[in-house]
């Protein structure tokens, strides 16, 4: 193997290395976002039915009687 072709493919070599690593950090990213994501969903997903609670318990109580 010829110098030139042996250092054509060490560069090709470090710059797979250095997309894989930056796709690594996105992926790492991306799953602490998701995370992030999932824990928000979460969240306001209990809020929509604390609120789909108080809205049936408010509506017995406030209701008007036939008579009004």
């Amino acid at each position: 193997m010829d110098d030139e072709r042996l250092i054509n493919l060490e560069t090709r070599l470090a710059y797979q290395e250095a997309t894989l690593q930056d796709l690594n950090d996105v992926i790492a990213q991306q799953s602490k976002r998701i995370g992030e994501l999932e824990n928000l969903c979460r969240q306001l997903a209990e809020r929509v039915a604390r609120i789909g609670q108080d809205v049936h318990k408010g509506s017995a109580e406030d209701e008007v009687p036939p008579h009004y």
